[in-house]
């Protein structure tokens, strides 16, 4: 029997979170490749897990707790254990750790980024030069969407020809089992939908202002829960529509609630690629978004951030501007009104076919493939990275 190479991935945790679920699903759609490949993941930090590896997955337990230095220690010596042919890394420390890791072993390794990393990383400055040290040496670095990769070439130093934009996939099939449960929380009445953390760069105070303006006959759900709670609920109270607007914490299964709402609401500032919007796609439903960085301009209208200017309407619904009540109050007004809501939700699930497990496994091997198949063309390894503080992601 030939020899089969071994391809390691790595991750935090399967704690839970997009990246958590987007690279549990990659690893159930790489059946096809288990004839090939020996397939490990090794998990950074020991917490309960939300997703499950393939049973045919070895997995290894590690103990980092969520802190940086432990996390280069343990990979390596699991590194050096296993021998992997290519590493594969999901996360910023995960990615760090990656590297250190595969330093001066003559194997390439691959991140994958999942966020808007400016947008992430904000004012911390040691992590940026991290990032900045780090992710130019890799082999390729699998981003989300076009707009990160615009982002790591302007502000990090990543040559695009290292790069490729890979979409999140989507589970259709799971979704549509999902959506077909009980919801946990029925609103009194028809509803929009909005779902995500409770936190800055979700935005939901531009929601909130907009569903004000707008008046429309359906209620608000945001599902969530975070920091930002209170602040929420209070502003809610303040434009009047406390009685109107649901916050019903966490929801297990979204879907749901997702799937009979009459559209989906994405307010956000940013974001790496919006899973939400396209896992409410899924479930046939119109949705408004705005247009930040990175990724709705892409899904929804099949074009980058800066070639749109203002409001538009698109085929699954409306993409607005950030941070404009106006824009995104109208936009809600457009949408729910039949016939265009329904045809928006029909043209949403076609739209969203576009992003499935199959695609996107297949993308990810392809890179995979490629990286191994390709002569070792690295600058020089990094033998020694500097710790600082503040990779935690």
């Amino acid at each position: 029997m030939p020899h089969r190479k071994r391809i390691l991935f790595a991750i935090n945790s399967l704690a839970g979170g997009g990246a958590e679920r987007v690279l549990a699903t990659l690893l159930g759609g790489s059946d096809p490749w288990r004839p090939r490949y020996d397939i490990h993941l090794a998990l950074l930090d020991d917490e309960p897990r939300a997703y499950d590896a393939p049973d045919w997955v070895t997995v290894h337990q590690l103990d980092c707790r969520h802190k940086l230095l432990p996390s280069l220690i343990q990979l390596r010596a699991l590194v050096g254990r296993l021998a992997p042919d290519a590493t594969l890394s999901f996360l910023t420390r995960a990615n760090i750790a990656n590297a250190a890791a595969m330093a001066g072993r003559g194997r390439p390794w691959l991140i994958s980024e999942r966020v808007n990393t400016s947008a992430h990383l904000g004012d911390a400055r040691a992590a940026k030069a991290m990032v900045r040290l780090v992710y130019p040496r890799a082999a390729h670095v699998i981003a989300v969407s076009e707009g990160v990769v615009d982002d790591l070439a302007a502000h990090f130093g990543v040559s695009r020809a290292r790069m490729s934009a890979v979409a999140n996939p989507v589970d259709h099939r799971r979704i549509a089992e999902l959506a077909a449960e009980p919801p946990a929380f029925v609103p009194d009445g028809p509803y929009i939908v909005a779902a995500g953390r409770l936190v800055p760069n979700k935005n939901f105070p531009l929601l909130l202002r907009a569903y004000a303006k707008a008046a429309p006959s359906a209620r608000l759900v945001i599902l969530g829960e975070g920091p930002d709670r209170g602040a929420l609920t209070a502003l809610a109270a303040s434009l009047g529509i406390a009685d109107r607007v649901d916050m019903p914490g966490f929801v297990a299964n979204p879907f749901a609630m997702v799937a009979r709402a009459q559209a989906y609401a994405m307010p956000s500032n940013a974001e790496g690629f919006p899973n939400g919007l396209v896992e409410a796609m899924a479930c046939g439903i119109a949705v408004v978004a705005t247009n930040c960085a990175s990724g709705p301009s892409e899904i929804l209208a099949g074009r980058p951030r800066e070639a749109i200017t203002g409001a538009i309407d698109v085929d699954a619904g409306a993409l607005v501007p950030t941070d404009d009540v106006d824009a995104f109050a109208a936009a809600l007004g457009r949408t729910l009104a039949e016939p265009r809501r329904s045809t928006c939700g029909r043209n949403a699930r076609q739209r969203s076919l576009a992003y499935g497990v199959e695609q996107a496994a297949a993308n990810y091997w392809a890179r995979i493939e490629a990286a191994l198949a390709a002569p070792s063309t690295r600058p020089e390894p990094i033998d020694t990275i500097k710790l600082r503080p503040g990779v935690s992601s």
